[in-house]
């Protein structure tokens, strides 16, 4: 028998207590709207809520930690709290680990529209429209697990929709035991699918404003809406201000244009027509074959300061907050053979990897700071397996710049 339809906002991750890294190094002009940016992302959701003919909020967890963000993020989602009230639009809220249901104030009473999970248990609440239950919302706030524990969801339920809300990781085998309708999720700020997990879809929606470069791309929140043959098609709306981008090239990217300089500005541009006019914060990631190649880069420093002199002070900005050069894997034939110290250097650099640098011993190193206790000096003397073959890679190319007296290519950060 078909039912109703409706649409809700499922959103997560506001973290208003969190500002966004690389704060520190940005340009004066842009200190202001950087530090606003995870209110005015939060906002924009709330704001959908209420103009947007949505049914019901879904909030996924780690919205704000009271303490830390105080009374004036507290004020921005009781006041929306309360506006939605007004609207007559349940708000359901499934608490992270941030927003721990018992670290809210209980001088602080939340509206009687807002249903905040409890941790012990899931309760499934009706949602209903003029008289009629449209759907059910089953939801338990996290319980300090990293995951979501999909067994205690489990209840008789009568037919119709229903909207699972939880915090944490989750596979597609254990959501699926739950048979709902839909998984509204929290907990991963990059927004992600997880196929085969639910009836009609099981979505994280991320966080609405991505904070690092670990958190590049579009940032928002979903649109769920479910037709009156429980249909569900979700919308990724975007309200992030600043966004975080990786951008790579490699060594035919600048055989290409024989122009690096003049390929990072084509970059920046496209991605400024592709981002629709928001501030970006640039991790450039260049990759070369082999050490000749190096004279097209020159000095990293330099070139750091050039990209930021010339897109990072306009309005919407480009600044770039890293430049990573990927070491060549290859030197010139002829550096190996020089009877010189480069040359020297080259072939026991190559006997290295060949082993994947096990033989080397940072430790001798370390025994020349007198002030190093035992326990620090073995830490900083242990290159993890992960992470040896990068620091060897790293270690040459820094060798090959100072012997051949020029200025070392790494990596230049804020």
């Amino acid at each position: 028998m078909p039912g109703e339809s409706f649409r809700f906002i499922h959103a997560s991750d506001f973290h208003l207590e969190k500002p966004l890294s690389d704060l520190d190094s940005l340009p004066p002009h842009l200190h202001e709207a950087m530090a606003g940016a995870p209110r005015a992302a939060a906002k924009a959701v709330l704001d959908a809520a209420l103009v947007e003919n949505i049914d019901f909020v879904v909030l996924c967890g780690d919205l704000i930690s009271p303490l830390a963000a105080g009374p004036y993020g507290m004020s921005l989602l009781l006041d929306y709290f309360d506006q939605l009230n007004e609207n007559n639009t349940p708000v359901f809220w499934a608490a992270g680990v941030v927003d721990d249901p018992a670290n809210w104030p209980d001088s602080v009473p939340l509206p009687p529209n807002v249903t905040l999970f409890p941790k012990d248990r899931a309760v499934s609440v009706p949602v209903e429209r003029a008289g009629r239950t449209i759907c059910h919302v089953i939801g338990r706030s996290c319980d300090g697990r990293p995951t979501i524990h999909v067994p205690s969801y489990n209840m008789d339920l009568t037919d119709g929709y229903t909207v699972a809300v939880g915090h944490g990781s989750a596979d597609a085998g254990a959501l699926a035991e739950g048979r709902f309708d839909y998984w509204a999720l929290g907990g991963k700020h990059n927004p992600e699918t997880i196929t085969g997990a639910a009836e009609q879809g099981a979505d994280y929606c991320g966080s609405p404003q991505g904070r690092d470069l670990t958190e590049s791309g579009a940032h928002g929140y979903t649109i769920v809406d479910v037709d009156a043959e429980g249909q569900t098609r979700t919308h990724q709306m975007q309200c992030d201000t600043f966004r975080y981008c990786h951008v790579e090239i490699d060594a035919a990217d600048i055989a290409m244009t024989g122009n690096l300089r003049n390929l990072m500005g084509e970059r920046v541009v496209r991605l400024q027509h592709e981002n629709g006019g928001r501030h970006l914060i640039l991790g450039w990631d260049i990759s070369i074959t082999d050490g000749e190649m190096l004279h097209s880069i020159g000095d990293t420093q330099e070139l750091l300061q050039w990209v930021r002199s010339e897109y990072g002070h306009g309005s919407p900005s480009a600044w770039t907050a890293q430049l990573t050069v990927r070491p060549p894997q290859d030197y010139p034939k002829s550096w190996h053979e020089e009877e010189t110290i480069l040359g020297d250097f080259l072939r026991i650099a190559a006997e290295h990897r060949k082993s994947d640098g096990r033989e080397i011993s940072l430790l001798p190193f370390t025994e020349e700071h007198k002030s190093l206790v035992t326990t620090s000096a073995n830490l900083l003397a242990e290159v993890s397996a992960a992470s040896r073959k990068d620091t060897l890679d790293q270690a040459t190319l820094l060798g090959v710049e100072l012997l051949r007296g020029g200025k070392p290519n790494l990596v230049q950060k804020s």
